[in-house]
């Protein structure tokens, strides 16, 4: 973990990654719960509406590492 934010280069590519990633959950939580919802058991659909919650929580994580990364590599941002 030292080794990641030591890096700032290496930082940033992750934090864009948490983004990707927090993105797609985000998105497939919303099919799961409000789209698809007809579609799935019980369990799924509270799944599904966790999996909103945790979405953005993780955009959130990586829009914080890459403002850090790139402040430190004195990038806009």
């Amino acid at each position: 973990m030292k080794d990641l934010f030591a890096n700032s280069v290496l930082t940033q590519q992750v934090g864009n990654a948490t983004m990707l990633v927090g993105l797609l959950l985000l998105v497939g939580g919303l099919l799961g719960g409000y789209v698809w919802h007809s579609h799935l058991t019980l369990l799924q659909q509270v799944s599904a509406h966790v999996i909103v919650i945790v979405g953005p929580t993780l955009i959130k994580i990586g829009y914080v590492m890459r403002i850090n990364a790139r402040q430190r590599l004195k990038l806009a941002y």
